[in-house]
C-alpha cells in the first residue's frame, strides 16, 4: 500500500493493528483506518483541519489501540494526546502535560503509558478527570520503545535514545526496577515473549544491531545475536515460536528467526528504504511493515495449517516448509 507522506523517522510509531482487523496509519498531520477485512479506507481527521492556524511542523507522532479496539490513543508532536472513539468519530477527549513530542505509546486496561522525547514517560488514567496519575523519569533521552508485559501489566519496558532498557514496575511510579545498559545505540524494539512472560526482547539501532533477551526478574541477558543492521521491530509468534524482526540500516528487510535457538528462517525483502515499524494481524498470520520508501507491505509469514504446523514440530529442520509459503499478501 502506498503511504505518501510517512514520515521517515526512526522514533515514531505511526502504526498500530486493532482486534477489529483496523489498522491505523498516521500520514504527517492526517489519521488513516484501513479496514483489513473489506479493504475500505477512511480519513478519521487531519490536524490542519482541527486547527487551520496549526504550522507544517505539527504533525502525529504516534498511535495505540486500546485493547477493545474501539478507542485509538493519537500522541503529536506538541506533546498532546487525543483519544477517538473511532467507530463513532468522535473525538473524546485531549490529555496534556507533556514538553514534547510522544514518540511511543502503550495501554494496560485503562492506563495509558506515554513516552516522549524529553525522556518522561507519563501514565494516564483515561476513567478520570485528572488523568496524569504518574511519572516514570530516568530515561535521558527521548523515549522511543515501550510495551507493558502480557501478565496483566505487572511490567512496563521502556527503550530510549539514551541507549537503555529500563523494566518498570507498572503498579507504582518509582525508580525503574532494572536499567539494562548492554546496547550500543537506541532502542525502539521492545518486546515480550508472550508464552514466558518473564523474557523481554530488544533491538539496538544502528551503533548495536543486536537483539537481546533478558530475564525480567534477574535484569540478566540471557542471549543476543548479531544482526548485522539497525533493528526497528520485534514481534513474536507463538504457533510457530519464531520471532520476526524489521531492520533498516543497511538491509532494509524483515528477518523470521527460530526461537530460542534464533536460526535464520527467512530474510524478506521488497523495502528499498529503512523499515521503520512491524505490527501483527489480530490473527497473528500477517505482519504489517512500514518503511521510508512510503509503503506499507504486508507479509503472509505465519498462516494458521494445523498439520504443516505439526510436521515443524516433530522436524529436525524447522526451516525447511518456509520456502514457498513467504512473501507479499
Amino acid at each position: 500500500m502506498d503511504a505518501p507522506d510517512l514520515l521517515d523517522d526512526f522514533y515514531l510509531h505511526q502504526l498500530d493493528w486493532s482486534c477489529n482487523n483496523h489498522l491505523a496509519v498516521s500520514l504527517h498531520d492526517a489519521l488513516y483506518i484501513w479496514n483489513a477485512a473489506d479493504g475500505s479506507i477512511v480519513e478519521l481527521f487531519s490536524k490542519s483541519s482541527q486547527n487551520e492556524e496549526a504550522g507544517n511542523d505539527d504533525y502525529i507522532s504516534s498511535v495505540s489501540w486500546i485493547k477493545e479496539g474501539n478507542i485509538l490513543a493519537v500522541g503529536d508532536s506538541q506533546g498532546a494526546i487525543q483519544l477517538w472513539d473511532v467507530t463513532n468519530s468522535k473525538l473524546m477527549r485531549c490529555m496534556r502535560g507533556h514538553t514534547d513530542r510522544i514518540a511511543t505509546l502503550d495501554w494496560n486496561e485503562h492506563i495509558l503509558a506515554s513516552g516522549s522525547r524529553s525522556g518522561a514517560v507519563h501514565l494516564h488514567d483515561v476513567r478520570v478527570a485528572e488523568h496524569h496519575v504518574g511519572t516514570l523519569a530516568a530515561h535521558t533521552q527521548e523515549v522511543c520503545g515501550m510495551q507493558w508485559s502480557p501478565d496483566r501489566g505487572r511490567l512496563l519496558a521502556t527503550g530510549g535514545n539514551d541507549n537503555q532498557v529500563m523494566v518498570w514496575d507498572g503498579r507504582s511510579a518509582g525508580s525503574p526496577i532494572h536499567t539494562l545498559s548492554a546496547h550500543q545505540a537506541a532502542v525502539k524494539a521492545i518486546s515480550w515473549c508472550p508464552w514466558q512472560p518473564k523474557t523481554l526482547a530488544s533491538g539496538g539501532g544502528t551503533n548495536d544491531r543486536e537483539i537481546r533477551f533478558w530475564n525480567s526478574v534477574t535484569g540478566t541477558c540471557i542471549n543476543s545475536v548479531d544482526t548485522g543492521s539497525q533493528v526497528c521491530g520485534i514481534l513474536w509468534n507463538e504457533e510457530y515460536k519464531e520471532i520476526v524482526t524489521g531492520h533498516g540500516f543497511s538491509h532494509n528487510q524483515l528477518t523470521v528467526w527460530k526461537y530460542p535457538a534464533m536460526t535464520k528462517v527467512a530474510d524478506l525483502k521488497g523495502h528499498t528504504s529503512r523499515v521503520l515499524l512491524l505490527m501483527k494481524s489480530p490473527d497473528g498470520t500477517t505482519v504489517a511493515s512500514a518503511a521510508g520508501d512510503e509503503t506499507i507491505r504486508l507479509w503472509n509469514i505465519w498462516p494458521h495449517n494445523d498439520k504443516k504446523i505439526e510436521q515443524r514440530k516433530k522436524s529436525k529442520e524447522p526451516v525447511s516448509l518456509f520456502s514457498q509459503q513467504r512473501g507479499i499478501r
